[in-house]
């Protein structure tokens, strides 16, 4: 009989563990719930709210061998997560697999390190029902909210639709941050900034550039004040040297190594999660659901002893950091690395590069303020008579670093960085009443900032700041909203932008017209017309789901419930009893319009009304009504258009394809649009038609060309067809040669790449037969 049965939820995690325990103890993993609510159905009492758990399919072969095994050992260990979701899995393994609580204990540790799963086992405890019931009250709120609110979805806007109650406050942030960048009216401002030089001691020129502490509102205030510096002189007014003091960032929680993780390394937050996931495994790091600061006082003597023998004693110094956001629970201490003597690790390159921004972050934690002398000079504008002119001046400013202290290590990153402009560099030595010498002022035109779409790493932060959500919940909140194409991480396309330049270099003004690009954004997030549309149907009809404060509230509730001070079937029926009511009243509410849809005019052609809707495939115009004798007309809007903006001769625009431009081989070449941009469709096949070509002007010529090259292209590709099945296919991949059949691929063996084309039915069906379980084709959605 096995003496001890540990169970963990990872096999990655059960590798790592196996290795400090003895012969006496089995660890095995569960890969996660073993159980959890049916996927088709409500699967909550909506009498009790209790919850009616199976469990899947899937999982039936490893409960299977749980079971066995737990029958077999005399002890069996829990050792699922620290956090509530983890105290879940526990329970969940108790009640499937029967276990006696007398012989069962839980055990929970924040780092996979010999020390912590020795000290766990030595201080085993029961299982603590009030986390798990915090955990069963956020999954049935959630399904109660995702099942109901759905179908009023399906009916009212668009079917195979879903709604989630962290979800959709996720989405309405987006959606209201683009109408706020809509509604933004940029307005232009002249900043002036100016070039001296100063002759020092030794007869050497120096330069200093400063900048005018007004900025003009008009192009004429900036033209006359150049004309007033023309026979101006210069002259320092003051200095003032001021030491600064920088103190290091705490260490990493969940939010914070998210957003540091997608500034520094381009992560999104769910790669943050994964690579975190398989470093905390291993034990390379402390459990990376946290949202404390906290460091054990081992990590910081470790940490310090690394500290004076890397940097020297006297950039240690001690620090303990304090969790100040609201509810706090989910593990006891910030992500930090296991080993602070290991500076780098062995790993693939994204686990390299997370654990070394960890390992900084943990040891600029520890380290010394950085010390700074700020040096801030006012220089006064003189008339002819030498006396300032008003109150205009201009300031120069530099820094220099006295002592790097945590510098040295990690500087903390921010979403809006202009790196050039705040580069910090030091001033050449100048006195108070020293004369400069003037060698241009230019007066640049620049308009006011609109605010700034979201990045996934702001949005966490946002939802932080909300109280919304917790660490485990953002990275799944910000995928889900992207799956469900409510929100795309989209590239938005700039506009080219004038913007007036006047130099004035010794007695001449110049004046130039310089162009920039403005608003093109990359990698933010955008909300998309189904978003948008959800949203305000949801804003609309169920406002309280939509509210920050209840989303805010409900995450205090579950705290309550964690902490043994609510019940959680009592708090889940007090939101039903209003959710329940207000569900129906929407659900059979008659309305004339769909959710989304708006008249844009009328179509002078036909003299028929012209519609933007969200259609069975998408958003779409739509030109007359069902209830005409001819039938509407449709066409689906680009990706690059939005609902919310496109105007009535946009709308036209789309009706005038498709168009036929001519015929090749016999066959008319048509020009067309859809959801995904415009192609050329050519005997029942399509081409993509670039960006650089106009389809209302495309030529045949062009058109032929492109459609050859296409062809040359599949020609490439799709190596070997046969008869025997038409579902296989030897085709060319970025990877070399391999199978395609009944929606599956199969790599081909290495030696036979060359022959690919040459395979025959036989040796293509003996590569399908040996292979390991292939892997599904995508398709395009």
């Amino acid at each position: 009989m096995q003496e001890n049965l540990v169970i963990v939820e990872s096999p990655a995690k059960a590798k790592t563990i196996e290795k400090f325990l003895g012969e006496d103890f089995k660890v095995m993993s569960s890969y996660g719930h073993i159980r959890d609510l049916k996927k088709k159905e409500l699967s909550v009492d909506l009498d009790t709210l209790e919850a009616n758990y199976e469990i899947p399919e899937e999982k039936k072969k490893v409960v299977s061998e749980l079971k066995k095994n737990a029958k077999a050992a005399k002890k069996v260990w829990l050792a699922s997560d620290e956090d509530r979701e983890g105290e879940a899995i526990s329970w969940h393994l108790c009640e499937v697999l029967g276990l006696d609580e007398e012989k069962t204990s839980r055990i929970v540790f924040h780092e996979i390190t010999k020390s912590a799963i020795l000290a766990a086992i030595q201080n085993p405890r029961r299982l603590d029902m009030n986390l798990v019931n915090a955990q069963q009250a956020r999954r049935v709120l959630d399904r109660l909210v995702g099942f109901r609110l759905s179908p009023v979805l399906w009916r009212k806007v668009k079917p195979a639709l879903s709604a989630g109650r962290v979800q959709s406050v996720a989405v309405r942030l987006i959606v209201e941050r683009e109408r706020e960048i809509q509604a933004f009216k940029s307005e232009p401002y002249y900043r002036v900034n100016a070039i001296f030089a100063v002759t020092g001691e030794d007869g050497t020129k120096n330069e200093v550039k400063a900048e005018l502490n007004k900025r003009f509102a008009t192009h004429e205030e900036a033209l006359a004040f150049l004309e007033q510096c023309k026979n101006a002189s210069f002259q320092i007014s003051s200095i003032a040297k001021k030491p600064l003091k920088r103190t290091p960032a705490p260490p990493f929680t969940t939010s914070t190594l998210q957003q540091e993780a997608a500034r520094k390394l381009g992560f999104t937050v769910s790669q943050t999660m994964m690579v975190a996931q398989r470093l905390y495994e291993a034990g390379r790091i402390t459990y990376m659901r946290t949202d404390s600061v906290n460091l054990s006082n081992l990590a910081v003597s470790t940490a310090k002893t690394e500290i004076e023998n890397l940097y020297g004693t006297e950039y240690s110094k001690t620090r303990k950091y304090h969790t100040n956001s609201k509810g706090a629970q989910e593990a006891h201490e910030a992500i930090r690395p296991t080993d602070m003597a290991a500076s780098s690790i062995d790993g693939t390159s994204q686990e390299k590069r997370l654990y070394d921004l960890i390992w900084k972050r943990t040891v600029a934690s520890q380290m010394a303020d950085a010390k700074i002398d700020k040096t801030t000079v006012s220089i006064g504008i003189l008339d002819a008579e030498g006396h300032e002119t008003d109150k205009l001046q201009f300031v120069a400013t530099g820094e220099v670093i006295a002592f790097d202290g945590f510098l040295k290590v990690y500087r903390e990153s921010t979403d809006d960085e202009n790196e050039n402009e705040d580069a910090a560099h030091a001033l050449p030595a100048m006195n108070e009443g020293q004369m400069l010498e003037r060698r241009s002022i230019v007066s640049t035109e620049r308009y006011s900032m609109g605010p700034s779409r979201y990045t996934e790493a702001s949005l966490v932060h946002k939802l932080e700041e909300l109280g919304i959500g917790r660490p485990s919940t953002y990275a799944p909140t910000i995928s889900t909203i992207q799956q469900r194409e409510y929100v795309q991480k989209g590239d938005k396309k700039g506009e080219e932008r004038t913007y007036m330049v006047d130099t004035l270099q010794a007695l001449k003004i110049t004046s130039k017209n310089k162009k920039e690009m403005v608003g093109a954004d990359k990698g933010k997030l955008i909300p998309t017309d189904i978003g948008i549309v959800v949203n305000d149907f949801l804003m609309e009809n169920f406002p309280d789901i939509m509210d920050y404060n209840f989303t805010a509230r409900v995450e205090q509730e579950f705290d309550k419930i964690s902490e043994g001070k609510a019940e959680w079937n009592t708090a889940m029926k007090e939101f039903y009893k209003d959710f329940e009511p207000e569900v129906e009243a929407v659900m059979n509410a008659r309305s004339e319009h769909k959710a989304g849809e708006r008249r844009l005019g009328i179509d002078p052609q036909t003299n028929k009304p012209v519609f933007v809707k969200i259609g069975r495939f998408g958003p779409v115009v739509q030109i007359g009504t069902a209830d005409d004798t001819d039938k509407p007309r449709f066409a689906q809007i680009p990706t690059d258009k939005s609902m919310e903006t496109l105007t009535l001769d946009d709308a036209l625009e789309l009706f005038k394809l498709p168009r036929t431009i001519g015929k090749f081989e016999e066959t008319d070449v048509v020009i067309g649009a859809g959801r995904f941009g415009p192609y050329i469709m050519h005997n029942k096949k399509y081409v993509s038609l670039p960006k650089d070509e106009d389809p209302l002007t495309v030529s045949l010529d062009t058109a032929i060309k492109l459609i050859e090259s296409k062809r040359l292209q599949d020609a490439q590709r799709h190596l070997k067809q046969f008869e025997e099945d038409p579902k296989l296919e030897v085709m060319n991949g970025r990877f070399g040669p391999y199978i395609a059949y009944d929606g599956k691929n199969y790599r081909i063996p290495k030696a036979m790449h060359e022959k690919a084309s040459e395979l025959t039915y036989e040796e293509c069906q003996n590569i399908i037969k040996n292979a390991p379980e292939p892997k599904a084709r995508r398709g395009r959605k």
